[in-house]
């Protein structure tokens, strides 16, 4: 049934309204996607593809990726603390912010460095060695600490002391 034909403002009758209503459900209850639920081959001919999410990458590129990731939202919510802080603080002298803003830093620099030299003295302390003989013998012990300088294009092994 065309409705174009009628004039605006006229009823339909009982059968034209129900003949109306079945058009417009059966338009839109049509069917507009398929999907193939047959099972997929376990192996084939084709090309991988990309699949949406994160690139293909090795397991360590993949941990490091994480840990950028962290890293960005731990930064991100520092900085706006200290935007926050800053914003709220607009009338405060400049050289109180900066011993503000770079406290932490400071701090942060200093526990670094304590870390590293409680794990290096750790380090630097001397194997202990047992040695049990029977007869006479001549032992020499030599000790030698080289720096290796590799800053530029040729290296050079400087030797800093020998102990005998």
């Amino acid at each position: 049934m065309n409705t174009d034909d009628r004039t605006a403002g006229t009823p339909l009758t009982d059968s034209e309204a129900d003949a109306r209503a079945r058009q417009l459900i059966a338009e839109a209850y049509t069917p507009t996607t398929y999907r193939d639920d047959s099972p997929v081959p376990a192996y084939g001919t084709a090309e991988p593809v990309a699949q949406p999410g994160r690139p293909p990458m090795s397991q360590k590129a993949t941990d490091i990726s994480t840990l950028m990731l962290s890293g960005s939202v731990a930064a991100l919510s520092v900085g706006g603390a200290t935007s926050l802080v800053l914003y709220v603080l607009g009338t405060v002298s400049p050289v109180t912010l900066s011993i503000g803003a770079g406290g932490s830093v400071a701090l942060v620099l200093a526990v670094g460095s304590l870390l590293k030299a409680a794990g290096g003295a750790a380090a630097s302390l001397p194997a202990e060695h047992h040695h049990h003989y029977n007869g006479p013998v001549r032992q020499t012990n030599t000790t030698v600490t080289t720096t290796t300088s590799t800053k530029a294009v040729f290296a050079r092994t400087n030797v800093k002391g020998g102990k005998r």
